[in-house]
């Protein structure tokens, strides 16, 4: 059944102009960065929420930070000391050795005992981050594991992985110095504050006068890089998804089979190109305003020195002692000083957060997707079911695919037909008639929308997913290997199997010669999607692991259908001796391969339009007697 390509789709991307796909991403991240008021602080809860298993490791943390951050405004007030009582005592002719020694001792202590809390601290801090962006990391992964089949034909693995990584590694940052960062330049500036106020109120107000306009200006940069960080993860996926279809085995031999590896390179070259520019975009946002900041904080004790002459010669005009010495003012730039990298420090930790709000809501996007297919709370085994193992029936299903057009027909309609333990019914009809969705409720990889599919008697919505799935065995026509051997792929089924059960079941599947014949047996690599193998060799071995698992119940969905007429013997040779003894539910394309079926539905535009034994269909005319028809004197492949 024909569906409209979903935004952003290898389809959309290519037919459309590049202008229109740059607008539109353009827009998703216009929304999402400019997301409802009310809902950053959830958000925010949420990503608190994250460090709640390491509470203790935060607590020692805090007080940490607290303590460094107090004891890291002492040396400047000693600094006073230092000039005032030390250097140029008022009742003695020269330097206090003595006390210079003792306070000086006292600054180096207090900067070693800094030095080392700060080091503790980072460990700590570092450890925490990166074990919640792995937590985010595993919760996010197995987020995706328990989504339904049809999530994942409706979204591109590229953008999936792009979640993982790139927007998990994004917000890595952020995570790892959260903690510290607010914590700990916020306690350094109140301190400093607080020791400015107590050295002289007056200079204080001048050091702080620009703070409110900085405040509102690093808002307003803040929204510029939220909106620059959604595209650039947006084009970042785009990226990901044109790097997984086109250099994935399958990708790069159909590029160089239609001489479109320029096209290719051209396609990701323009979305780099992209990339680069907003990266640059991102990184010089704020640029501006931190090379404001920076001009503003170091231009301060210059205005701190010229205010200061003026308040101590109005003291003198007036005929007081001046309240402002020496040592004030050293030691009062000198905290000044130590305000601006945790005054700057705020501001960009202000800054990343902005930014990593549109990464956090991509993120938290795909941790509240929730499943089609979940277990009720009352949910019982297979085992636990009314009617004999190996039974299946389907009563009246209907089922359309999710966010299909209620206009269009759905996929199945009214599909009814009950299968005994032990018996082999196949299932043929044109392309798109439904007969694989009719394998995928079976196994309860969709969800019927309408009637009740029965596995042992019982609604398969009343028993455990995972009791279903360890009773049936699906052979499908694009058998999925992983780029590892032949026995690791094999063990995917049954991961305590030994080598002697390896061995019967490839016999069992007509594949253990073949095996034997490879250099390294058992142990050689089949290479990503099993692309070293021919396609009979992988089927047998899809075969093999499924015989392996040992289900009762069977389905094959034209698992010959890829394969030439000498393949397709052997397969079909070990497929009647897998059958044997089980409930099979065959798809087939090719008739010749279900002739001996006991049951066999012709299926037309989602309904069941005929049903019985070869012979009797044969003789009844229909639909199925057109097909064999057709293939009968369709000429040699």
């Amino acid at each position: 059944m024909h569906t409209p390509a979903p935004p952003g789709s290898r389809r959309a991307v290519m037919g459309g102009g590049s202008g229109r796909g740059v607008a539109k991403r353009d827009e998703a991240a216009q929304r999402a960065a400019n997301a409802d008021a009310p809902d950053i602080p959830h958000l925010w809860r949420r990503v608190g929420a994250l460090f709640k298993p390491y509470r203790a490791a935060l607590t020692v943390t805090a007080v940490l930070v607290l303590i460094t951050a107090s004891a890291g405004v002492i040396p400047p007030l000693l600094i006073e000391r230092i000039f005032d009582d030390a250097l140029f005592p008022q009742d003695a002719p020269g330097p206090d050795l003595t006390l210079l020694a003792q306070l000086v001792g006292l600054v180096i202590v207090i900067f070693l005992l800094v030095a080392a809390l700060s080091v503790w601290q980072t460990y700590i801090t570092s450890s925490v981050g990166n074990k919640v962006t792995g937590d985010l990391r595993t919760r996010l992964f197995d987020r995706l594991q328990s989504m339904d089949l049809a999530f994942f034909t409706r979204t591109r693995t590229g953008d999936i992985q792009s979640r993982l990584g790139n927007d998990v590694g994004g917000v890595s940052g952020v995570l790892t110095t959260f903690v510290t960062s607010i914590v700990g330049n916020t306690v350094t500036v109140i301190a400093s504050l607080v020791a400015m106020i107590l050295l002289d109120w007056r200079l204080t107000l001048v050091a702080v006068v620009m703070m409110p306009i900085l405040v509102m200006v690093q808002r307003k940069v803040g929204q510029v890089r939220a909106r620059l960080a959604s595209r650039t993860q947006e084009s970042l996926s785009e990226m990901t998804a044109i790097t997984q279809e086109t250099l994935s085995v399958s990708g790069i031999l159909l590029s160089k089979v239609h001489n479109r590896q320029r096209l290719e390179s051209e396609r990701y070259s323009a979305e780099n190109d992209n990339q680069v520019d907003l990266q640059v975009r991102l990184s010089m946002s704020g640029q501006w305003f931190f090379g404001l900041v920076n001009v503003i904080m170091s231009s301060v004790p210059a205005v701190i020195y010229l205010v200061s002459g003026y308040l101590i010669a109005r003291s003198l005009d007036q005929g007081f002692e001046p309240s402002i010495t020496a040592g004030t003012i050293v030691a009062f730039t000198a905290i000044q000083g130590r305000l601006l990298f945790p005054l700057m420090a705020l501001m960009r930790v202000a800054l990343e957060i902005q930014t990593s709000r549109a990464l956090f809501a991509r993120i938290f996007e795909y941790l509240d997707l929730t499943p089609e297919i979940t277990d009720k709370p009352d949910a019982r085994n297979v085992s636990e079911a009314p009617g004999p193992l190996g039974s299946v029936e389907f009563d009246d299903v209907t089922f359309r695919y999710p966010g299909s057009s209620p206009e269009l027909r759905p996929t199945l309609d009214g599909v009814s037909f009950a299968v005994s333990p032990g018996q082999t019914v196949a299932f043929v009809g044109p392309s798109g008639a439904g007969k694989t969705t009719i394998v995928y409720l079976a196994a309860r990889l969709h969800e019927a929308t309408g009637g009740a599919v029965k596995f042992a008697g019982e609604d398969v919505r009343h028993l455990t997913h995972a009791s279903i799935v360890d009773e049936v065995g699906v052979v499908s026509q694009e058998t999925y290997l992983f780029h590892a051997s032949i026995a690791d792929n094999l063990r995917y089924a049954k991961p305590d199997a030994t080598d002697e059960e390896l061995e019967e079941a490839c016999r069992a599947a007509n594949i253990h010669e073949q095996i034997t014949q490879f250099e390294d047996g058992y142990d050689t690599l089949v290479g990503e999607r099993g692309y070293r193998l021919s396609g009979g060799e992988k089927q047998r071995i899809a075969i093999a692991r499924v015989l392996l698992k040992d289900p009762p119940v069977l389905l094959l969905d034209e698992a010959t259908s890829a394969l030439d007429t000498v393949s397709e013997r052997v397969v079909q040779s070990a497929l009647d001796r897998a059958a044997r003894g089980r409930t099979t539910l065959v798809v087939a394309h090719r008739l010749s391969t279900i002739r001996d079926a006991d049951v066999i539905h012709v299926v037309d535009a989602g309904k069941i339009a005929e049903s019985g034994s070869h012979r009797d269909l044969m003789a009844a005319g229909g639909l199925y007697a057109t097909l064999a028809h057709d293939q009968a004197t369709a000429p040699p492949a």
